[in-house]
């Protein structure tokens, strides 16, 4: 059964662009090294009337989006051995260095999380 890593992180609309010309680079690395898929999508209708709205959940702040972001592995072995080459390549620093100097987004508000598939209709 796939494996899915999951992400929700605020990112402030001014750093839209910027973040996803890092994520389309961050795309092509994942996909470079095994992943199947890899998602990134901005808010759009988040003002919902049940559950916990991803705003609040992320404490989203004026001038701010979200963003929700997954990436496909073939099992969570395959995740620990694509994460483990993508950890080492050295366009991720380059990447990380550039998130850091323009504070694109504000990493100790990401949420993060594997996923077993529960269902795949």
């Amino acid at each position: 059964m796939q494996y899915v890593d999951g992400y929700v992180l605020p990112v402030p609309k001014k750093h839209l662009r910027a973040y996803r010309r890092m994520a389309q680079m961050a795309g092509r690395v994942w996909r470079e090294h095994g992943a199947l898929e890899y998602r990134e999508s901005a808010g759009d209708d988040l003002k919902v009337k049940w559950g916990v709205p991803f705003p609040r959940s992320v404490k989203l702040k004026s001038g701010e989006t979200v963003v929700f972001s997954w990436i496909v592995f073939r099992s969570r072995a395959h995740r620990d051995r694509v994460n483990a080459k993508v950890m080492k390549d050295p366009r991720l620093a380059k990447m990380a260095k550039m998130m850091e100097a323009k504070r694109i987004f504000d990493m100790r508000r990401m949420l993060y999380g594997g996923f077993k598939i529960l269902v795949d209709a």
